[in-house]
Parts: C-alpha cells; structure tokens; sequence
C-alpha cells in the first residue's frame, strides 16, 4: 500500500516536472523571440546608419530631446506629488 502511494507521488512529482519544463521552456523561446526581433532591428538601424550618416545624428539628437523631456517630464511629476 505505501509502495502504491508511493508511485502516486512519483508520478504525480514527473507530471508536475513536465508542466514546470514546458512553461520554463515557453518562456524561454518567448524571450528568443524577443531577442531575435531585437538584433534584426538592430541590424536594420546599422545598415540605415551605414547608408546615410545623418540618420545617426538625427537618431542621436531625438534620444537627446526624448530624455530632456523625460526628466521634465519626472520634474513635474514630483511637484504635483508635493502638491
């Protein structure tokens, strides 16, 4: 009788193990694909860059804009907080 728990408790500890790798391994393609789309947008702004030269300028002054405004942006915010 407590062999044939036993064996429960083994299948029911695989079952669980193959549920848990399953999901691990979603995730981990998941995040592959992630990755991939990543590098191919990457690649794709270095062939732009490599093309014309004063896209990486623009490029640069827009995250230059893009981050001034977003500490304007937090500035604000933490004087309505205090409000």
């Amino acid at each position: 009788m407590a062999e044939s728990e036993s064996q429960e408790g083994n299948h029911y500890n695989r079952g669980k193990m193959v549920e848990n790798f399953k999901m691990d391994m979603e995730e981990l393609l998941e995040e592959m694909e992630k990755l991939t789309v990543r590098a191919a947008w990457m690649t794709y702004d270095c062939v732009a860059i490599q093309t014309n030269p004063d896209l990486y300028n623009a490029m640069q002054h827009l995250e230059d804009v893009f981050l001034m405004c977003k500490e304007q942006m937090e500035k604000k915010w933490q004087e309505v907080l205090l409000e």
